[in-house]
């Protein structure tokens, strides 16, 4: 209980993409890559699976954000299709890479902070 409380916040966690127990590893060895443990703290993060929930949230984040700006776009300066393709392809490309390992950062300190595993009963 003592080690919870002095965790860092799930937040701060994802922002700085830091170790969920100590705040102050890395928690990525490449991009999206998990590094095999911390290399302050010891926690061992092959036993963390984020899945696809980051990439369902950055789809949905993303598509709203990149849509709707080219929608408004279309609809306030109509600009040729070459143009949409040259402003709206690279600001995807920003905003996902740019959501994605927050996120994942993010899900990985909500499944240590609740102790969450792959086939463990809920009661």
């Amino acid at each position: 209980m003592a080690e919870a409380a002095r965790a860092p916040g799930v937040a701060a966690i994802a922002l700085g993409t830091r170790c969920p127990r100590c705040g102050k590893g890395k928690l990525f060895a490449g991009l999206l890559k998990l590094a095999p443990s911390c290399t302050e703290c010891g926690l061992d993060f092959s036993r963390f699976d984020s899945g696809d929930g980051p990439a369902v949230f950055v789809i949905l984040i993303a598509g709203f954000l990149v849509a709707g700006a080219a929608v408004i776009t279309e609809l306030m300066f109509a600009p040729p299709y070459w143009l949409h393709l040259a402003i709206w392809l690279p600001l995807t490309l920003i905003v996902v890479i740019g959501l994605l390992r927050p996120l994942k950062a993010g899900m990985i300190a909500l499944e240590y902070r609740h102790d969450a595993a792959e086939g463990r009963r809920v009661e």
